[in-house]
């Protein structure tokens, strides 16, 4: 399931991307079939390991070229391991909201993208993660070791992107459908995942994404630019 909207991005083949926190792969996965030459970054060893393992086995099954993975390694966002301007895309999905330092995370970020280089930022939308820490402190730190430590708003999010040395291009939301998934989770326990009625939404996600039924596709269109679960803004490292 693609948060970024990758032609909204302007990903073109050969552009050599970073995703900073890239957890499980997700988007790298996705950079590689377009053409792309991605670097994973992530803090977590589990994360490294298991999408150096995928993209392994999508080069053998020949899903992507030999050139769509320059590597998977363990970083922090904070203190990127390559020079300036190394890549003509950076992407970070869902990351910055668990980083104290997220100014610093950026200015790295922006650091490593080319003058004129394109970047897109995901953070969780100010209404549904709200909703969300209200309902339960077993969301967010400091009682979830490694969760969201702020909300943002789209204002504050903008400024901080700015402030970084990008002009903001776009942006929209995604997600609607997820937005009650982890508000019914937080109100009958974070963890509770065998719950009767977190099961029976789960099953339904699963179908939007496993079989894209027109319903949920239009209910989805819909609703994101309300209730969608993450903000997604795009924007260009400024020329100097």
């Amino acid at each position: 399931m693609l948060t970024i909207r990758f032609d909204e991005l302007g990903l073109r083949p050969g552009d050599c991307v970073l995703d900073v926190g890239a957890g499980f792969g997700r988007h790298v996965y996705e950079c590689a079939r377009r053409g792309a030459k991605s670097v994973a970054l992530d803090y977590a060893e589990e994360e490294v390991v298991q999408t150096r393992h995928t993209l392994g086995a999508m080069l053998e099954a020949g899903e992507i070229p030999p050139e769509g993975s320059l590597g998977v390694l363990r970083g922090d966002a904070t203190a990127l391991p390559f020079d300036g301007g190394s890549f003509d895309v950076v992407i970070t999905s869902e990351v910055l909201e668990h980083i104290q330092d997220d100014r610093s995370a950026l200015s790295e970020m922006v650091r490593v993208l080319r003058p004129g280089g394109r970047f897109a930022a995901t953070v969780p939308a100010q209404l549904p993660e709200t909703i969300n820490w209200w309902l339960s402190d077993e969301y967010h730190a400091p009682k979830s070791p490694g969760g969201h430590v702020r909300i943002y708003s789209a204002t504050e999010l903008r400024a901080k992107l700015r402030s970084a040395g990008l002009d903001v291009t776009g942006e929209h939301r995604a997600h609607a459908l997820h937005s009650p998934y982890w508000w019914l989770k937080c109100a009958v326990g974070v963890k509770n995942d065998d719950h009767p009625l977190v099961t029976r939404y789960r099953k339904l996600l699963e179908r939007e994404i496993t079989h894209q039924p027109t319903s949920l596709a239009v209910a989805e269109k819909l609703l994101a630019p309300v209730l969608g679960k993450s903000r997604i803004v795009y924007g260009t490292k400024v020329v100097p």
